[in-house]
């Protein structure tokens, strides 16, 4: 039975957690092994295995964590969102007592996370405290057990159930269609003060014009029965198996952008800046892709990517290092600029891994640049609430470790057979409105297909 609570009943009287992780590929697993068939070895036959709604994951290739059933739900909002989260999972953390004989990045007490772009947005963000985890990474698998009991409860028995293609899709506008997206687009392109080349962008510096802001659009999809959310995932990562596939609270998608993730103190980060509309085949259209990617536009677009991150992530950390050149990230339906980054918390920082994506959201890629004042800017034009769209996504750990991703490729379902969907662009003094239309629609692609629109 899921409890709801808001962050401050948890720091009056955090619950006491009883944590147990296993591994459940042993030879002789032992009682309560969760499988009828036998261990799954694909992300689709363990998706079978899950009930068709009230789960979480974050898969990437044939690695990651799935979670069902829910031991807790814990709910905040407002621009405290971030903070109130941290300190609801650290006390819970303190009181909680695990038993962990796994010993990898997702075992033992762990939960699910997704936070609100907007601190004006009236979207709580979650966590989620699953009752059972499956866990797999390095080839090996394991089950987490969760309960405010003494004992560990023995998991359900799990019967796989066909995944249900999503059928009779219906796509149409949202609350800002194309049209009134692309004026708007003009508008802002018009706001904004150019740079000469990207190597006047400094992460440091004060000034204040305006260089770039980052616009979504939105658009609803519905069905005649309900959506299979199983077989919906089960797409996204067969078509994109390097992208970070994921479930919170209803928040489904594919993101390749890792927002930041937190191993040991150690930190690493993904930035995405810049977009080439694959028209068939990624491979093939590489150089394409870099003649484009290196242009004036989407090189300077990747600069204030890396200055962004440069700066919000060294408040938090040491030794920040990001490449110095960018390379190509290819996907199925798109080509990214790409560069990645690393840094190192002190070990006495108590900094978890929601409080790192707290320190680097939003970035440049999903707000503007510089941050303060193109995130004004989004509030006052965007005529949306993006929701959890765009803001960080993903899991961490009783340990501080953890995965955040930039909810991108994604959609919101806001009913059983109702789903919405976004897609933004980062718009630059030199923005062509009709081409900042067709990338969107670009991005938006990985999830119309996967509910079965071309």
């Amino acid at each position: 039975m899921t409890t709801t609570l808001g962050t401050s009943d948890i720091l009056a009287a955090a619950p006491r957690l009883n944590v147990r992780s296993r591994f459940v590929d042993d030879v002789d697993p032992g009682p309560g092994f969760p499988f009828e068939s036998g261990l799954p070895t694909t992300v689709e036959q363990t998706l079978e295995l899950l009930p068709t709604s009230g789960f979480s994951c974050w898969v990437r290739d044939t690695s990651g964590l799935i979670g069902f059933g829910r031991v807790l739900r814990i709910r905040a909002s407002g621009p405290e969102r971030f903070a109130e989260l941290s300190q609801a999972w650290k006390a819970i953390t303190e009181a909680a007592t695990v038993e962990d004989e796994v010993d990898l990045l997702g075992s033992g007490l762990m939960c699910f996370a997704t936070v609100a772009y907007s601190g004006e947005s009236t979207v709580d963000s979650i966590i989620h405290v699953p009752e059972f985890v499956l866990g797999r990474r390095g080839g090996r698998v394991w089950l987490t057990s969760i309960t405010t009991a003494a004992e560990p409860p023995l998991p359900p028995l799990l019967r796989p159930e066909p995944l249900r293609r999503v059928e009779s899709a219906h796509a149409e506008p949202g609350d800002l269609d194309p049209t009134r997206w692309s004026q708007l687009v003009a508008q802002v392109a018009d706001m904004l003060t150019p740079v000469e080349t990207s190597d006047e962008v400094d992460a440091f510096s004060d000034d204040p014009s305006l260089r770039k802001i980052v616009l979504a659009r939105d658009e609803v999809v519905t069905t005649e029965g309900d959506i299979d959310v199983r077989s919906v995932l089960g797409a996204l990562n067969r078509s994109y198996p390097s992208c970070w596939t994921f479930d919170v609270a209803g928040l489904i998608g594919s993101t390749p952008e890792l927002l930041i993730g937190v191993e040991n103190n150690r930190v690493t980060s993904r930035v995405l800046a810049g977009t080439y509309r694959v028209e068939a085949d990624p491979m093939d259209e590489l150089p394409a892709a870099r003649k484009l990617l290196s242009a004036h536009k989407d090189s300077t677009e990747h600069a204030f990517a890396i200055a962004s991150l440069q700066r919000s992530l060294g408040s938090v950390a040491e030794d920040v290092t990001v490449d110095e050149r960018p390379h190509l990230l290819p996907l199925a339906n798109v080509i990214h600029s790409a560069s990645d980054a690393q840094a190192t918390l002190a070990a006495d920082s108590g900094l978890n891994a929601l409080d790192v994506a707290a320190a680097v959201h939003p970035t440049a890629a999903v707000g503007g640049y510089p941050q303060a004042s193109a995130v004004a800017h989004v509030d006052e034009l965007e005529p949306l609430d993006r929701g959890r769209y765009s803001g960080p996504v993903g899991w961490m750990d009783g340990r501080g470790n953890g995965q955040f991703g930039i909810a991108l490729r994604c959609g919101q379902l806001e009913e059983r057979n109702r789903i919405r969907l976004y897609a933004g662009a980062g718009i630059m003094p030199d923005s062509d409105p009709d081409t900042e239309v067709a990338e969107t629609n670009a991005k938006l692609k990985p999830m119309r297909r996967a509910l079965g629109l071309s």
